[in-house]
């Protein structure tokens, strides 16, 4: 009753919920249909699929703080990277002895660069409950700190902008280096399992599109019920009018924090259920290129409506994978070509577009 009474009178969460539900029930079918079928749904292009899926979740993440509080992040791909380390550090501690070096206590890039133990924030990753904890406290945690600062100091615009892509930046440097414990430049590669089942296979690969599936449903709701409730009512104000409501007597710096660290907790789902579909985590998802792609995507699709940010992640991401194959040069200038001319013409974006055309 709740999920409806929060998707009242919203036509395109509607019908964006519809239609994941039905590509979670078809992609399966396609997936399990004969190799040599016309329909057969590869496991490339599963694994595709799915990286869309936390591409979109970590976009709907975006548009929460963008679109309904007013804050531009340009930082969390830093929060996208720490819960994938998460994830992949779950991953190389199931690799045991069938590493290269065949030592069971630690990963080859510790072997390799003469480490004698585990370090102690190793530890736990070994156990799967433990690794999820740490997907979401992480990223969570580093933005309650920095929100804790940043939005007591009231630093806002542009400022804030530019610090969380100093965040994001100085966090890149630093897993750049070896001696820091994450595999440095290489980052975290060559997993083996997850939770007992091959990486490899196929049945893997379509449970972890269901998982980023549901992911993405439930994140988007619980997005969805923070917008329409009386929470989301007062960030919407803090957006447009930001001193008029705190001299109403709201602290507005906790509603801020409070979104903000939501916000980044989803983005370390995301990146916990991008990390084994691609099989690689390595500092370059820290850069702050990154995290203004997200912000085209979000701008693209619409912001401050959450589906559009899931379209704009989607059409982005897959227009890329087409120009990275036909052709790879053109890609940077037709994303740029994009976000000017939807700048221009479609200010609200694709979904506001949409919405126009439907209510004519």
């Amino acid at each position: 009753m709740a999920v409806f009474r929060i998707l009242q009178g919203d036509r395109g969460s509607q019908v964006f919920l519809l239609a994941l539900t039905v590509t979670l029930i078809v992609v399966p079918v396609l997936a399990t249909l004969p190799a040599d079928h016309a329909l057969h749904l590869s496991g490339y292009s599963l694994t595709l699929l799915g990286k869309y899926l936390t591409y979109a979740l970590l976009a709907v993440a975006v548009d929460l703080v963008w679109g309904y509080l007013g804050i531009l992040s340009l930082g969390h791909a830093a929060f996208f990277a720490l819960g994938g380390y998460a994830m992949g550090m779950y991953l190389m501690r199931q690799i045991g002895d069938r590493g290269v070096y065949g030592n069971p206590d630690l990963p080859d890039f510790m072997v390799f660069l003469n480490w004698h133990e585990l370090p102690w924030f190793w530890h736990g990753f070994d156990q799967f409950w433990f690794a999820m904890l740490m997907v979401m406290l992480v990223p969570g945690l580093l933005a309650f700190v920095f929100g804790w600062f940043a939005f007591r100091s009231r630093v806002t615009g542009v400022y804030l902008s530019i610090i969380t892509q100093a965040l994001t930046y100085a966090l890149m440097l630093a897993f750049f280096r070896n001696e820091m414990g994450f595999g440095g430049n290489n980052g975290l590669t060559d997993f083996k399992e997850i939770l007992g089942f091959s990486l490899q296979s196929d049945a893997t690969r379509l449970g972890l599109f269901i998982a980023s599936g549901v992911a993405l449903g439930v994140g988007y709701l619980a997005c969805r019920g923070i917008v329409e409730s009386r929470l989301g009512k007062v960030v919407v104000a803090i957006r447009d009018a930001e001193d008029r409501t705190r001299f109403t007597g709201y602290r507005v710096e906790h509603f801020k924090l409070a979104i903000f660290t939501f916000s980044a907790v989803l983005a370390g789902i995301a990146g916990a259920l991008y990390v084994p579909q691609v099989g690689i985590i390595n500092p370059s998802e820290f850069q702050p290129l990154n995290s203004i792609e997200v912000v085209v995507w979000v701008a693209i699709g619409g912001r401050a409506t959450l589906y559009g940010a899931v379209l704009g992640a989607l059409g982005v991401n897959y227009a890329k994978t087409w120009f990275t194959a036909v052709l790879p040069e053109a890609w940077l200038f037709a994303l740029g070509g994009l976000f000017v001319l939807v700048t221009l013409f479609l200010p609200r974006g694709v979904a506001g577009w949409m919405h126009r055309v439907n209510t004519r």
